[in-house]
């Protein structure tokens, strides 16, 4: 008996296994992942036509422009991408410093990381997490402590985009200062 239900049971997981690996939303980038150059090319095959990744950013929060001396500048992702783009290395420098030996020293910061509705669900809060993440990553990769960072996801949550044009606006990372303590 024993037997027959560790064999049952094997053949149940490899069932559902199968199942489960059939979907067809790809897998987000994985954080920390050195940020892709967008090629001229040809687009990969998981982004749509009209996909523009240097139109959908990164908003610093006014008042974290403002004490870091930041101009209107944008972090880019493409469609079901999480990566930052190499030319926004200087952004990420300024608020690593901004946050280790500038205004806001010491203080922490906020990466809420958001998706368009255009995937399901689960799928988009793990993808605006792997956004938050990556940005979180190259700012720490630019010299500011893991400890001044934190990160979630509201994914799918906060989107109103109805078309391309919208959509774009909900592939974002917001940086918040977080509340002092």
């Amino acid at each position: 008996m024993r037997y027959y239900f560790k064999k049952t049971s094997l053949v149940l997981f490899a069932c559902l296994q199968a199942a489960c690996s059939s979907a067809q939303t790809p897998e987000p980038e994985a954080p920390g992942a050195e940020p892709a150059e967008p090629s001229a090319a040809a687009a990969p095959a998981s982004e749509k036509p009209g996909d523009n990744p240097a139109q959908s950013d990164i908003n610093i929060s006014d008042e974290i422009m403002s004490a870091c001396g930041l101009s209107e500048t944008e972090a880019h992702f493409g469609y079901n991408s999480a990566n930052v783009q190499a030319s926004d290395r200087e952004v990420m420098k300024k608020l690593a410093d901004c946050f280790t030996t500038g205004k806001l020293k010491g203080r922490t910061m906020r990466l809420v990381g958001h998706a368009d509705p255009r995937g399901e669900p689960e799928y988009n809060m793990v993808l605006g997490g792997r956004r938050a993440d990556n940005v979180g990553g190259a700012i720490m990769k630019e010299g500011l402590p893991e400890a001044q960072v934190t990160t979630t996801s509201r994914g799918e949550t906060e989107a109103r985009g109805t078309d391309e044009a919208s959509w774009e606006k909900d592939r974002r990372v917001d940086i918040l200062l977080a509340e002092a303590e």
